[in-house]
């Protein structure tokens, strides 16, 4: 058996790469501007950021255009171009405490200090197609601004920032009480790896996993996480919070180390769940956490993200989720996709070797069958 030299083709590809364009502009329609999907496909613009792994919302929405609205291929162009990007410094940790919030729910108690805050969501909305959007046009939409700017008691476009409220965290009254098992002191001492720079080993350190999850695909993390929850392990979390707001991205000054500026703030979405009890280090039982946090506004990942955190702590393998290599290794949703993609590439060797033994072994069988 020998290899098949391959030549030609590259008029071919640069004419399929040519329909590409040529598909998505045939319509005729108005080219989309990177502005409005940014604005207008926010969520999708947050998932390609988180999957990507940078938080860039234009570049983001630039990818989605690029890739005809693909999330995995969008996210895949993103972190591309994020590998050609120099590293300049590293933040400083953030406590989610100060996070100016937009959204905040609890499952576990109706009363929360401060008060559940819906914000944006369509949790409660029908899921039926709203055709008015049909017609939508630039003049209703100054006009809802403008009545939805009245009746939030501020100008139309008063050009100032919002303030948002901060609120105390609802798991923290759990571990007020000695209710919630307290923070694992080895794992705030493990160094934090980083895994684009170092290679996940096993078994990988809790940091080396929440990094891995928040750069996974929502749809494998939902998938896994459903698994768990339909019965396959044994975990049966209770959302303590979600919440979904700005916190602040601090790093030390450049020329003064000693200096702390906030350069910016970051959109994120968190998750607290609570699960079984287990008892401690001293014999007394209490709740377990498991957390999720991720760029943008994406709800489904990080509750994913937290009740995975969890079952990866249950020190088995029983299910799937349990798992941490299994989960960790098919998260990844551009490396699924590229894996997954290859098979449209020429296998004409490998098949060849494969008809090879199906021929030999058929031989083999009808003269087996005839000498019989």
């Amino acid at each position: 058996m020998g290899y098949v030299p391959i030549k030609g083709g590259k008029a071919a590809i640069e004419a399929a790469e040519e329909l590409v364009r040529y598909f998505r502009l045939r319509g005729g329609s108005a080219p989309l501007e990177v502005k409005q999907i940014r604005d207008q496909m926010r969520l999708a613009v947050d998932q390609v950021m988180g999957e990507g792994s940078l938080y860039a919302p234009f570049h983001a929405a630039l990818a989605l255009k690029q890739a005809e609205g693909d999330t995995i291929e969008a996210s895949f162009l993103l972190r591309a171009y994020r590998s050609t990007l120099p590293r300049i410094g590293y933040s400083l940790v953030a406590d989610t405490r100060e996070m100016a919030v937009i959204r905040r729910i609890s499952a576990a108690f109706k009363d929360i200090p401060g008060g559940q805050i819906l914000g944006p969501t369509r949790d409660y909305s029908l899921r039926l197609l709203d055709f008015q959007l049909v017609e939508e046009n630039p003049t209703h939409i100054k006009e809802f601004l403008r009545e939805f700017a009245s009746k939030a008691g501020r100008g139309e476009d008063d050009g100032k920032e919002e303030v948002l409220p901060s609120f105390p965290k609802v798991v923290d009254m759990l571990r007020a009480e000695g209710l919630l098992e307290t923070p694992n002191k080895t794992e705030e001492a493990e160094e934090i790896i980083d895994i684009t720079r170092q290679p996940l080993t096993f078994p990988a350190p809790r940091a080396a996993r929440m990094q891995a999850m928040a750069r996974g695909e929502t749809g494998g993390l939902m998938a896994l996480a459903y698994s768990s929850m339909r019965g396959y392990g044994n975990i049966h979390p209770t959302l303590g919070e979600l919440r979904v707001g700005y916190v602040p991205l601090r790093v030390h000054h450049r020329t003064r180390p000693d200096e702390v500026v906030t350069v910016g703030r970051v959109l994120v979405t968190e998750a607290e769940v609570i699960a079984r009890m287990d008892a401690g280090e001293d014999g007394i039982p209490r709740f377990t956490l498991g957390y999720g946090l991720c760029f943008g506004h994406n709800e489904i990942k990080a509750i994913s993200m937290a009740v995975l955190d969890r079952t990866m702590r249950t020190g088995s393998k029983e299910a799937p989720a349990e798992d941490e290599e299994f989960v960790l290794y098919h998260i990844d949703g551009i490396e699924a996709s590229g894996f997954t993609a290859h098979w449209k590439l020429p296998h004409y060797v490998t098949f060849q070797s494969v008809l090879d033994r199906l021929r030999r072994a058929q031989q083999v069988g009808r003269k087996e069958e005839g000498s019989q």
